[in-house]
């Protein structure tokens, strides 16, 4: 609904007659209307649903025309189920081939939520085409990328589809002038922690709190202070927002209130004005002064609604326990705190990513924690919760750690008895039974939990850091920095080893003598599995130091939430 509502909103929809707009649910349609159109997501259960209506409708002896447009892509199997429920002849099928939604100046989104679930859980690989559509028609409309980087198993996936469908329809693009220089593709699993953690920026903030959705969020009545909601799109342009949206939320305050006191200096200087001047300030400044005067009380009110609900939860407490795992300090005392948090039940979704998050740091629990902290939490929320347990350890986020032999132990063993050309797959093997995180090893190869003397000064931030305040870089930003100033993954062999990306990293380099020195410095990011708004405001800050310009492309805008819900088996 969201992105449709950024597209063709309802009153467009209206002047095209359409009559009514239904979700698609487990109940009938209510309808009087001649003709029906489905927009759905290819699956399977959508079909049935389809199929239900209709031969509800031959039942009643209706006969009207129904239409199914699946987006992002038609796939066979839909179709056969519609074949198979004898209803593939009342039905025209079609495609709304939708893969870019432009979300803001430099954030294009997929709007594909369910991308993350499907692939790092399911191993479910049909959205991979849809990325490689996606890319082609950004290659289609800025030229060829000269220097492509990935890394991950879908980044490589995704990348050899697409130079399929560049070698298919060549000569598209042959000969013209690349305006994007790089391009990464990063799968969500290289860096789950980073997901993981709280955002602290004020864009991520606002997500955590009252989620963006399709790039616009809607601030209930706390929050405009009025008896109604408001829907604000939140983008550059906004002006206020645009300002505060990559700051650490202890300096929106300040700057909210400077702010204010500007804004009311310029409403007073109309006090000593003649006639002429009034009219030139009534006509063109009045307009800008009172927009800017209704989004800056939108955002103090959102700042005071998100305050007080971080104060009820002891926010501070909470970032304390989040910056002790990432340092692996006092992880005894964490794990009480997470022990605490579940016995509280203070929230089934934050009590699992805080264990996800330990589990991760740790790479993986001591079964005697393992085994305690699931009973708890199985206790406090309910058993209902047992099957997510499953497909949290399946993706890698909440593992045990084996009893006895470590892994490296029993790979040495074994490599002792094999040849080495076969040990390697004997060790590869291995690690992709037990997905271990290794990420303590990779936080000091990449300097992720940055040396600080003094206090950290968040007003002004020297590196990337800042996202979460001074206590730690965000791996997936790091690694792009590292690749960005070696212009390959040389050097990097340890950490590829430690993030087990050893074989899944690629680096294509083609020509740059025709890429403009103007090209170069533009990047574009592909999230696959999603990407945070503090990873956004990360690489915008790493831009502005060293020259850079970003774009985002995602498959969804996520957070620790979603991903979390993304597992879950239990529908909120």
């Amino acid at each position: 609904m969201s992105p449709l509502d950024r597209i063709a909103n309802v009153s467009i929809l209206k002047q095209h007659e359409v009559d009514k707009l239904y979700k698609v649910e487990n109940k009938p349609a209510v309808s009087s209307s001649e003709q029906l159109c489905f927009l759905v997501r290819p699956r399977i259960k959508n079909m049935r649903y389809v199929a239900s209506l209709v031969n509800a409708d031959k039942l009643a002896g209706r006969t009207r025309k129904y239409k199914v447009i699946f987006s992002p892509q038609k796939f066979h199997a839909c179709e056969m189920v519609l074949e198979e429920e004898g209803v593939y002849g009342d039905v025209s099928c079609d495609e709304w081939a939708f893969s870019l939604l432009p979300l803001d100046v430099d954030l294009l989104s997929m709007e594909l939520p369910e991308f993350f679930r499907d692939y790092f859980l399911e191993g479910d690989q049909r959205w991979i085409n849809t990325v490689a559509q996606a890319l082609h028609l950004l290659s289609t409309l800025y030229g060829p990328f000269p220097n492509c980087y990935g890394i991950g198993r879908c980044a490589k996936m995704s990348y050899e589809l697409w130079r399929t469908l560049e070698e298919e329809e060549d000569g598209e693009t042959k000969g013209r002038r690349p305006e994007i220089g790089h391009i990464f593709l990063l799968d969500r699993d290289v860096d789950f922690v980073t997901a993981l953690c709280s955002q602290v920026v004020y864009e991520g903030l606002v997500d955590d709190t009252f989620r963006i959705k399709c790039g616009s969020v809607d601030f209930g009545p706390e929050v405009t202070s009025s008896d109604r909601s408001l829907k604000v799109l939140l983008n550059a342009e906004d002006k206020v927002f645009n300002e505060i949206r990559n700051e650490h939320f202890s300096n929106v305050f300040g700057f909210l209130s400077q702010k204010a006191r500007n804004l009311q200096a310029q409403y007073d200087r109309r006090r000593g004005m003649d006639i002429k001047q009034m009219k030139n300030f009534v006509s063109q400044e009045l307009k800008g002064l009172k927009q800017e005067h209704r989004l800056l009380s939108v955002h103090i009110g959102a700042c005071e609604s998100i305050m007080k609900k971080k104060t009820k939860q002891d926010f501070q407490e909470l970032i304390k326990t989040e910056h002790a795992l990432l340092e692996g300090f006092n992880i005894r005392e964490s794990t009480s705190y997470i022990e605490e948090h579940i016995d509280r039940q203070v929230s089934p979704i934050e009590s699992l990513r805080l264990m996800c998050l330990l589990s991760i740091t740790e790479n993986g629990l001591i079964p005697k924690d393992y085994r305690s902290l699931k009973t708890q939490y199985l206790q406090s929320y309910g058993p209902e919760h047992l099957l997510t347990f499953s497909n949290l350890r399946r993706a890698g986020l909440l593992t045990e750690q084996a009893p006895g032999d470590t892994l490296t132990a029993v790979e040495s063993k074994v490599s002792k008895l094999v040849t080495d050309k076969a040990a390697g797959k004997i060790t590869d093997a291995f690690s992709s039974l037990a997905k271990r995180s290794n990420f303590r090893a990779i936080s000091k190869k990449l300097n992720l939990i940055p040396r600080v003397d003094g206090e950290y000064d968040l007003k002004v931030p020297r590196d990337m850091a800042y996202v979460f305040s001074g206590a730690y870089v965000p791996l997936s930003c790091r690694v792009i920095e590292q690749v960005l100033e070696r212009r390959s993954w040389q050097g990097l062999d340890e950490v590829l080893r430690l993030l087990n990306c050893s074989e899944l990293a690629f680096t294509d380099m083609t020509k740059e003598d025709k890429a403009s020195s103007e090209s170069l410095r533009l990047i574009l990011v592909v999230f696959l599995g999603g990407c945070t708004f503090s990873e956004i405001s990360a690489l915008r800050f790493l831009g502005r130091e060293k020259g850079y310009r970003f774009i985002f492309l995602t498959t969804a805008v996520t957070n620790s939430a979603r991903l979390m819900e993304a597992m879950s088996e239990v529908k909120a």
